[in-house]
């Protein structure tokens, strides 16, 4: 207090007590202020209302004041209305302020706007600064006046220039948001800076212009500047917003401690935001202790401030992945939900949402839909699901909008709409969610909503890619894939099929690992199929869990593992077992119980099989019902049921499954599960006939042919017959036998297929007699023979052996029945063969003829012959055809194949010998050969290439063709009607290739034997296709001819001279073994081990009769 001041003060005194008005009024504001003197309202009062008595115009309003406050007196309203008024009225500028004030409020008075209105325009119009920035608010806001931005914005100028800051703060405001005035960020500027000096709130606006580079450039160390001098001056939005920048390190280092210290201070100024914000750091433990206690403390107190935010915080996940709410957002962090920092509580959560929501907080809206979608702190109710999807999605949300097509696409609260769908998830793609792009897409691709439009669903897949949706990825993938609303491009199938898959989208993932395996749009690759399975198997993909069992079970892309493929067929179908009804289809837990069934990675377990046999089934997957079916059927690791097994044919059968309904067909033709009803079996037959079902065709047939719940057919049960017979089915092949009436092209060939004719020959004995006369023939004594022994049966009579003395070795014999007949068949035959003999020019690749003898006790022919190897190429260069080619007639001579049997031969260039006919053996003849005998086709020499196509099957596979078909009749009609051996496994591509073209229906596009020679040369395996590796080929190939005709020579060698020649075949025995050890160890690959280990075991069981075993030595036993 200084010297001076308090000599005023007593100054003043001394004149107000004498009664001058304006010394009194100076004396009351000295006593207010403690100017002079020490402060005393009481007094200030006093002298206030002696200085409003004497008319004192300033000292009116303050005397209002003090009984506004209750300063130095009680507080009375209507008094301080009374002296406000009287303060206006006498033309006081502050007085028509607060007059305005209170009629604004209703202090004193009741509230009149217009009034308020007056008031503060007679206050700007004396010049108050205050009366001014009010006046602007009044236009500002339409309050007691109407609304006026032009004017409103004049007044805050005016305020403004006169100096107040608040109209300084409202005309930047104007000026940054274009209220009345042109948006002008500089200006706005220029005024937050000018009111920024001593006003704590306008510092923090002007701290966000810095930060945001409004008006001015954008300066993150000013801002910081300026929300520290707005904070320190106890501004709470100051203190949050330094606080943000303490936590985000803008403008200033990181300090978390410091951020959660500013979120202290501002909440514990009141601020709302604060109080959230400090919320979120005891829940998170940023800058402080975790506390989830003091977070839901916090979030409960802005809540209660009215704070829709924190309302929505008290319910909602704290922690946000992106600006779309998803459901699976419901599952963290949510207090009353999860019990984070108060027990938990759904009801308290829902009422928090419902308040969000009403107090128009958009995601609690949505939120509060998803409560009453699914029941959550309330009863479920569908109809206020659908209203508040609807406010959120009409409020702006995304994921609002979504569910609202979702309602309106499924009928949930709502009629289903799907116009209105459709119309939903384009405002939703429009607004450029990714989400909505995939549906609007799919709504065109399916028609759904609006008219079917693939080029539209193709643009929108392509927009949600772009933006990111791994979906959209995929399925614009397979847009490219299969040619959908654009052009078929496999390498962008492929290229998006990657893209999913690097963005972690599982489909996409297994949809590249099958472009991987197949080669589509890139090379093909099964590691990279097997490295994009396991990945998309590993994102719990189903179908990806599946084709990674198969891979692991056929080593496709990895070595191959039953354990690992069992463990992902157990993963994906225990997955499945959890997926709703509609979703997942039930084939992993098919092929889990395929391993249960066969103990494939798995001890064998038919309990288990059945188990998810019965899963499958349930889950809709057709194949699982019909082994379901069967296990009731034969008890397999459940009771026998028919009435259960009956049940799920008829099941499987219903949804298409062709076995199925030929199973239910049996089970109505016996009454198996149900009643008898031949009617509904033959009907169920005919439909899965009809579908290729080789086994329904065969038992089609039988009901045509037996008039089983139809009239009996016999030209329909033939026809179903010959279906299932092209199918291979042997059942049918044997029964359409007696049906050779119906078959065109067979009808001759079944009645009689041996049928011969011999253009040239009249009298087949007297050509031999004159051919032995002109020496043509060489005649050998029947005694220079000793030691005959039958050892098989020929197409003409009896095959033996014998040793001719004349040369010390052994011969074979071919002995012709009954030859006493001259117009037999077989001995025209027999002669024919003699025939061809004599014009050769005997290579030492052709079988020598020595002669001709007589048996004197049968008086039979018999041809005297070497052991003859593979010739034909020399028999097609000397135009002759053998025609009766099979791996019998390849025997071998020293150390090589030879051909033999020329009893149906022919000389190409002499027409007149052509003998047409069909002897031989049938396995190894072709169609052409086996057809109608009145129109016969000409043999040719593809009719040679054809047999040599079957022994090519034969060498590679270890077994005589058709060796399970004992039946002539059935076997020709096969062979008619196109069907042929089946590859074995890990036959070599180019050698089966070139078999089956020797075997062609057609002769015409058969190779001849030079091309197939010269294939033979080409030919190699796997990468090195060395000449050297061919040799080796046909060494074997050579060793296994000579095995086959050594057996043959053993067997009689054996039982002629117990055991003379028994060790040259033992020791030919060991040569063989020990080739096929040295290619094991020369040529260790699958081919070679399958092959030899074939023919090895063929050797083992076809060499030895029983009945010789016995006498075998130990060493020939373990041979």
């Amino acid at each position: 207090m200084s010297e001076n001041e308090t000599e005023l003060f007593h100054q003043n005194k001394k004149a107000a007590e004498n009664g001058e008005e304006v010394a009194m009024y100076n004396l009351a504001t000295s006593y207010y202020n403690g100017k002079g003197t020490e402060k005393n309202l009481v007094k200030a009062f006093h002298w206030y209302q002696k200085a409003a008595g004497k008319g004192y115009f300033d000292a009116m309003n303050n005397l209002a004041i003090c009984y506004t406050d209750g300063e130095g007196t009680e507080k009375n309203l209507e008094k301080a209305f009374y002296w406000y008024q009287k303060s206006a009225e006498n033309g006081n500028q502050y007085g028509m302020n607060c007059l305005a004030k209170c009629y604004i409020n209703g202090i004193g008075i009741e509230k009149n706007l217009e009034k308020a209105f007056y008031w503060y325009q007679k206050s700007a119009e004396n010049g108050n600064q205050s009366g001014m920035n009010y006046l602007a608010m009044c236009y500002m806001s339409g309050t007691g006046t109407e609304e006026n931005l032009v004017k409103a914005f004049y007044w805050y100028q005016k305020s403004a220039e006169n100096g107040n800051q608040s109209g300084m703060n409202y005309l930047a405001i104007c000026y940054k948001i274009g209220r009345g005035t042109e948006n002008d960020l500089e200006k706005a500027f220029y005024w937050y800076q000018k009111a920024a000096e001593n006003d704590p709130f306008i510092m923090n606006e002007l701290a966000e212009c810095y930060k945001n580079g409004e008006g001015t450039e954008k300066n993150l160390e000013k801002a910081f500047y300026w929300y520290q001098k707005s904070a320190e001056n106890g501004n709470q939005f100051g203190m949050d917003n330094l606080a943000i920048c303490y936590k985000n390190g803008e403008g200033t280092e990181k300090n978390l401690e410091k951020a959660f210290y500013w979120y202290q201070k501002s909440a514990e100024n009141g601020y709302q935001f604060g109080m959230n914000n400090l919320a979120k750091c005891y829940k998170n433990g940023e800058g402080t202790e975790k506390n989830l206690e003091k977070a839901f403390y916090w979030y409960q107190k802005a809540a209660e401030k009215g704070y829709n935010e924190a309302m929505n915080n008290l319910a909602i996940p704290i922690k946000k992945e992106n600006s779309e709410f998803v459901l699976k957002s419901m599952e963290n962090g949510i207090c009353y939900k999860n019990g984070e920092g108060t027990e938990k509580n759904l009801e308290k959560a829902f009422n928090w949402y419902q308040k969000a929501a009403v107090n128009g907080v958009v995601d609690a809206m949505v939120y509060l839909a998803m409560y009453y979608e699914y029941g959550l702190g309330t009863e479920r109710n569908f109809i206020k699901a659908f209203y508040w999807y609807q406010e959120g999605a009409e409020n702006g949300s995304g994921f609002g909008i979504s569910k609202l097509a979702m309602c309106y696409k499924n009928g949930t609260g709502t009629e289903k709409n799907l116009e209105k769908a459709f119309y939903w998830y384009q405002k939703e793609a429009e607004k450029g969610y990714q989400y909505g792009m995939i549906k609007l897409a799919m709504c065109y691709e399916d028609g759904k909503g609006t008219e079917k439009n693939l080029e539209k669903a193709f643009y929108w897949y392509q927009k949600g890619a772009e933006n990111g949706s791994q979906f959209g990825m995929n399925n614009l993938a397979m847009c490219y894939e299969y040619g959908k609303g654009t052009e078929k491009n496999l390498e962008k199938a492929f290229y998006w099929y990657q893209k999913g898959a690097e963005y972690g989208d599982g489909k996409a993932m297994n949809n590249l690992a099958i472009c991987n395996k197949n080669g589509k749009g890139t090379e093909k690759n099964l590691e990279k199929a097997f490295y994009w399975y396991q990945k998309a198997a590993e994102k719990g993909y189903i179908d990806a869990m599946n084709s990674l069992a198969i891979c692991y079970k056929n080593g496709e892309g990895t070595e191959k593992n039953l354990e690992k493929a069992f463990y992902w067929y157990q993963k994906a179908a225990e997955k499945d077992v959890y997926k709703r009804q509609e979703y997942g289809d039930g084939k992993a837990m098919n092929n889990l119980a395929i391993c249960n069934k066969n103990g494939k990675g798995t001890e064998k377990n038919l309990e288990k099989a059945f188990y998810w046999y019965q899963k499958a089934a349930e889950k809709g997957y057709i194949d699982a019902m019909n082994s379901l079916a069967i296990c009731y059927k034969n008890g397999e690791g459940t009771e026998k049921n028919l009435e259960k097994a009956f049940y799920w044919y008829q099941k499987a059968a219903e949804k298409g499954y062709i076995d199925a309904m030929n199973n239910l067909a049996i089970c109505y033709e016996n009454g198996e599960g149900t009643e008898k009803n031949l009617e509904k079996a033959f009907h169920l037959y005919q439909k899965a006939a009809e579908n290729g079902d080789k086994e329904a065709q065969f038992n089609l047939g039988v009901c045509y042919e037996e008039g089983i719940g139809i009239e009996k057919d016999e030209v329909k049960a033939s026809y179903w017959y010959q279906k299932a017979a092209q199918q291979g089915f042997s059942n049918a092949q044997y029964r359409l036998g007696f049906f050779y009436k119906i078959v065109k092209g067979v009808k001759e060939v079944l009645k009689n297929p041996f049928k011969i004719v011999e253009k040239e020959s009249l009298s087949a004995n007297k050509w031999i007699e004159n051919a032995l006369k002109c020496e043509k023939v060489k005649f050998i004594s029947y005694k220079e023979l000793k030691n005959v022994e039958p050892l098989d049966a020929g197409k003409f009579g009896e095959i033996s052996k014998a040793i001719w003395t004349k040369t010390n070795s052994y011969v074979v014999c071919k002995k012709l029945f009954n030859s006493t007949y001259i117009k037999n068949d077989k001995l025209d035959a027999f002669t024919h063969e003699l025939k061809m003999h004599m014009q050769l020019d005997y290579s030492e690749r052709i079988i020598r003829c020595f002669g001709i003898s007589l048996d004197p006790n049968t008086n039979d022919y018999l041809l005297i012959m070497q052991y003859a190897n593979d010739g034909l190429n020399y028999l097609h260069y000397e135009n002759i055809l053998h025609r009766d080619l099979h791996s019998k007639n390849i025997v071998i001579h020293e150390s090589n194949a030879k051909i033999t049997d020329f009893g149906i031969s022919k000389n190409q260039n002499n027409q007149t010998s052509a003998y047409i006919g069909n002897f031989g053996v049938v396995a190894y003849m072709g169609p052409e050969r086996l057809k109608n005998s009145e129109s016969p086709s000409p043999y040719t020499k593809s009719s040679d290439i054809y047999s040599f196509g079957v022994l090519m099957w034969e060498i590679s596979s270890g077994h005589l063709p058709f060796k399970d078909n004992d039946n002539i009749v059935t076997l020709t009609v096969s062979i008619i009607t196109g069907i042929r051996e089946v590859t074995v496994p890990d036959t070599p591509e180019e050698y089966e290739k070139l078999y089956k073209k020797c075997w062609n229906q057609e002769p015409e596009k058969r190779p001849s034997i030079n091309e197939i020679l010269d294939e033979f040369e080409r030919m190699g395996f796997g990468n090195n296709a060395t000449s050297k590796l061919v040799e080796v080929l046909q060494m074997f190939a050579k060793q296994f001819v000579k095995w086959f005709v050594l057996r043959t020579e053993y067997e009689l060698s054996y039982k002629a001279e117990k055991g003379t020649g028994a060790g040259t075949i033992l020791e030919e025995e060991e040569e063989f073994e020990e080739f096929i050890g040295e290619i094991l160890l020369i040529y260790n690959n699958k081919l070679f081990v399958s092959l030899l280990e074939k023919f090895r075991d063929i050797r083992d069981t076809e060499s030895v009769s029983e009945d010789d075993e016995s006498e075998l030595t130990a060493k020939q036993k373990n041979k």
